[in-house]
């Protein structure tokens, strides 16, 4: 996968988890940018990204992340 085909899949995964299908990523996304991404669904991003993706994040690489483009950059090490 490149990474604009993750962020194909990460927008559907946000879209249904956040209850939102006018959310509209970019690698430049950050959580400030959409209103329904909080410290509780963050948490249920991780779990859905995570199963999705078939991989998992240590508390250190989710801490590091400050965009969307940099967890796209974590998944694609993986």
């Amino acid at each position: 996968m490149n990474k604009d085909e993750i962020l194909a899949k990460l927008t559907t995964i946000f879209h249904d988890e956040l209850d939102n299908d006018t959310i509209v990523l970019s690698f430049e996304t950050t959580a400030e940018d959409v209103e329904e991404w909080d410290s509780l669904s963050h948490i249920q991003l991780i779990v859905a990204v995570e199963k999705a993706f078939g991989v998992r994040f240590t508390s250190s690489e989710i801490q590091s992340w400050n965009n969307v483009g940099e967890m796209i950059d974590c998944i694609l090490t993986k």
